[in-house]
């Protein structure tokens, strides 16, 4: 065997080669494995310790390389050097994850999910550490422990993985009425993301910036994805979880890899210090979110996912953040959760990543220089070389220097007066404005998938004070809420409030519907193409070229792999089989026509499944030919479908008696629209 490229031979850890790693050394064939066979012990002792400490928080996540990019100088509010020049990309790394299950529990659990970036700055490292909610459950970082050991598995029996369906989440939101904000989010279709790539990020807190004269600013964080805010139903996610566990991480990788890069707009709500106190909730609060219409989002540059890592472990696994990770011009508020984070992210890493020097990893090392008379623990990557470690010193020439200014990271100064007190401020107690808030701007669809997901969730909790508690508290936030979700668990409603009148203040904001968080684009979504032997191969060709310049990924699925026969002759070549796939991990089901294609649809009960399954879950279907009496046989209700050659688009149901160019253009525009709600779906069986 000729000798392979230096680089490529197979060596221990330090760098001896190795000849077998299949064999241990033994005495004779079948004899006792040998203590001096070195390479086996360093191979196994590498195995044995190869697991870090999961994170408790955010253990399942994927992470992407990219860059950030501004818009325009933000000088007059920051000097944050990577929001100086239009010109400059920064690096970034962006790790997505979902927060209550274990890094094998399912991507499409009803959670709130990670969204954080490290921004690779010429001032050192940037860590926006955000969730796709603009809220948080609690308002001060000492009940941290307490959430999250309610929301986490049962202490007795480890159930369940990755859910909040249970009594000792319940129990705490039911006493614990702060959180009732993002209770409100966790039970919307918010917390179902269609992709990571289609999903918003927040920075959730007040933070600062500060200008060059001194001047502070405040302002939350908002990340919008270019493809738009789009989610799945709770039906379909939990099919999901077992059809494909990593369909999020799976779809955020395929997409980077095919070139279809996740793009992102930052934007910012600004608030000058003069103007803290004009609100009717506290700034400091992060449980409570700025209205749009009060402080509108200013687009501030653009952030582009475009590469994958080369190592999960390496990379996305120890990638550290941090919220106290920040550069000269972005400082803190006193909001009471944010300062307990900045002390709980860094207490996390040195535990999960083996000591004080996980900053040196690959993933965590700033661009910036370093340099610092830190020395030694735990994986120290680093040879320091000199006789000096401490300041101030004449040895080593008085390096590293400590200078004023240049750059230097400045904290704002702020006066503060105040006796030492366990108490939250009064602006931090209504905790009851702000969901009712989000439910009035939810539209009808929106709130019957909210009623729903409380009626679900509660209907797993065992103790019926608990429900009844919960059920109590949503009274607060509005009456008709409150019945309707207690009518589904068999519940007598909360009492009417006094003179008969809901308990509703009537604000909405727009921007907290679904339905406004963008639409009309077709890039990257997913169809099901279904055929069988006999198929019209000049339709599917049609259908598939209309649908591909338009960014859509068209699918040809039949019931088995390889091809199936075309009509008139020749062979169709067939993507996947029915049976490994489902609808539920397409965002639309085309049906091509074909006579005998048509006859073998009708035979097979898994092809009539996912049209009828596309349709309970508001998605786009299509028909053509022949296609349009396999759907007809369906009965789906209240639907209009074409009788002859003219296109008939109703309710996202588009069918036409052959391929002109209108129906692609009422396909496309059905399956631009993401969902369509108006169907009456309760007695289609899927």
């Amino acid at each position: 065997m000729r000798d392979r490229p230096e680089g490529t031979r197979l060596s221990t850890n330090f760098g001896t080669r190795v000849g077998d790693t299949d064999n241990s050394l033994r005495v004779g064939e079948r004899g006792p494995t040998l203590l001096e066979d070195f390479h086996f012990r360093e191979k196994i002792t590498h195995f044995d310790h190869e697991r870090i400490p999961e994170r408790v928080v955010h253990a399942r996540g994927a992470g992407a390389h990219g860059y950030f990019q501004p818009y325009a100088s933000l000088a007059a509010y920051t000097t944050a050097d990577f929001l100086q020049d239009p010109a400059r990309r920064t690096p970034v790394f962006v790790r997505f994850s979902t927060v209550g299950g274990s890094r094998g529990s399912a991507d499409t659990v009803r959670d709130v999910r990670g969204f954080a970036t490290k921004f690779y700055t010429r001032e050192g490292n940037y860590d926006l550490v955000g969730n796709n909610f603009p809220v948080f459950f609690i308002q001060d970082a000492i009940k941290f422990p307490d959430f999250v050991h309610a929301v986490k598995p049962e202490p007795d029996n480890e159930i369940p993985q990755a859910s909040s369906a249970h009594d000792t989440f319940w129990d705490f939101v039911s006493l614990q009425p702060e959180t009732l904000h993002t209770v409100m989010w966790l039970m919307s279709d918010r917390a179902l993301p269609r992709s990571y790539r289609m999903m918003p990020g927040f920075g959730v807190h007040t933070f600062r910036f500060v200008n060059s004269e001194g001047r502070g600013t405040l302002v939350k964080f908002h990340w919008r994805p270019m493809l738009g805010t789009h989610c799945l139903v709770w039906d379909e996610c939990q099919k999901i979880a077992g059809k494909d566990p990593d369909y999020n991480r799976r779809d955020l990788w395929d997409a980077i890899a095919s070139g279809n890069y996740p793009t992102y707009e930052l934007g910012v709500q600004m608030v000058p210090e003069e103007d803290e106190f004009t609100f009717d909730f506290d700034l400091l609060d992060a449980t409570k979110i700025i209205p749009e219409e009060v402080v509108p989002v200013q687009p501030i540059g653009k952030m582009v996912l475009n590469r994958n890592p080369d190592n999960f472990f390496a990379e996305t696994e120890q990638v550290a953040f941090h919220t106290a990770h920040v550069v000269p011009g972005i400082d803190f508020t006193n909001d009471p959760l944010l300062q307990g984070r900045n002390f709980s992210y860094l207490d996390t890493q040195l535990i999960r990543l083996g000591g004080p020097n996980f900053e040196q990893l690959p993933i965590n090392r700033p661009v910036a220089e370093v340099r610092n008379n830190q020395r030694d623990g735990y994986g120290q990557h680093r040879i320091h070389p000199g006789t000096t470690s401490y300041s101030p010193n004449t040895l080593g020439a008085g390096c590293p220097a400590v200078v004023a200014g240049a750059g230097a990271y400045a904290h704002r100064q702020e006066r503060v007066e105040g006796s030492t007190i366990r108490k939250r401020s009064e602006s931090f107690q209504d905790h009851y404005s702000q969901p009712t808030l989000f439910w009035n701007s939810m539209v009808g669809w929106e709130k019957d998938h909210t009623v729903a997901a409380f009626r679900f969730e509660l209907g797993k909790v065992a103790h019926p004070e608990v429900r009844r508690r919960t059920v109590a508290e949503l009274g607060k936030i509005d009456h008709v809420l409150a019945t309707r979700v207690a009518q589904g668990l068999g519940l007598e409603p909360p009492p009417a409030p006094e003179g008969g009148r809901p308990v509703n203040h009537a604000r909405t904001s727009a921007a907290l519907s679904l339905t406004a968080q963008g639409a009309g684009s077709t890039a990257t979504r997913k169809v099901a193409l279904l055929v069988g032997d006999g198929v019209d191969a000049g339709q599917v060709r049609a259908i598939t070229e209309a649908l591909t310049v338009t960014g859509a990924v068209p699918e040809v699925l039949a019931a088995r792999d390889g091809a199936v026969l075309a009509a008139g002759g020749g062979e169709l070549e067939v993507d996947r089989a029915m049976s490994t796939m489902a609808s539920v991990l397409y965002d639309a089901v085309c049906v091509p026509g074909g006579e005998e294609s048509t006859q073998a649809l009708l035979d097979d009960g898994l092809a009539a499944h996912y049209v009828a399954e596309a349709f309970k879950h508001g998605k786009a279907v299509g028909a053509v030919g022949s296609g349009v009496a396999f759907v007809r046989g369906l009965d789906l209700p209240g639907v209009r479908l074409a009788d002859g050659e003219e296109v008939c688009s109703h309710r996202g149901v588009v069918t036409a008696g052959a391929v002109p160019g209108g129906f692609a253009g009422a396909f496309l525009e059905a399956l631009a629209a993401h969902r369509h709600w108006d169907r009456d779906t309760d007695r289609v069986a899927a």
